[in-house]
């Protein structure tokens, strides 16, 4: 006759019944005799109410997957002068990903002249921080990084998060996925003749 390992509703050990014992002894409390355990030699079964078992589990599971989703990070890539249309597209996705509960590591790039002047870089850092700060709270100031700044900001708690204005499920566009792998790899670069003739118009400010 199989055997059990027994655990009340408490996680009290019971102790090793037959299983038709385990079952009558759930049964007279008014509670169900639930496997939580199948593997294990011999399994291990707890005397419950199966519904609220269930619904605890559930419970579980749903903050099991908010964490997994708290860890998962996704990139942003700027430059000193993103254009405003492509910044606001930028600006958006960040929104998406920490309205999903996800981390948001942005990064600046700087290239060229654009060296010379990372001041630029780094009030566009300031400016798209600020932008999201009903959103998301940076875990510490931006930093420089190689060729670049970088910051990590992470998803305020949902109770203190503005809502998401334009959420992607009213909006038609690409997956979350793509739509991230296009953030991070093409969109947003400005058009270089742009960036040449700012900095023209800086260095002669400052001759």
């Amino acid at each position: 006759m199989r055997e059990v390992r027994v655990v009340d509703g408490e996680g009290a050990q019971v102790g090793v019944l037959p299983t038709n014992k385990a079952i009558e002894m759930a049964r007279a409390r008014g509670l169900d005799l639930v496997e939580i355990a199948p593997n294990t030699r011999p399994p291990i079964c707890r005397i419950c109410d199966f519904g609220k078992y269930k619904y605890e589990q559930s419970k579980k599971e749903k903050e099991h997957k908010k964490t997994q989703q708290v860890n998962k990070v996704k990139e942003i890539q700027l430059r000193p002068f993103t254009d405003p249309h492509d910044y606001q597209y930028k600006l958006q996705h960040a929104i998406d990903f920490l309205c999903e509960e996800m981390k948001v590591k942005v990064f600046l790039r700087f290239r060229g002249r654009e060296n010379a002047h990372k001041e630029y870089g780094f009030e566009t850092m300031k400016k798209f921080i600020g932008d999201l700060e009903t959103f998301g709270k940076p875990d510490t100031d931006p930093r420089k990084a190689g060729r670049g700044i970088t910051v990590m900001i992470a998803p305020l708690p949902a109770s203190k998060r503005a809502e998401n204005p334009n959420p992607r499920k009213h909006r038609h566009d690409e997956p979350l996925e793509e739509a991230h792998d296009e953030v991070e790899e093409t969109n947003g670069e400005a058009d270089p003749g742009s960036i040449g003739q700012a900095f023209d118009e800086l260095e002669q400010k400052q001759a």
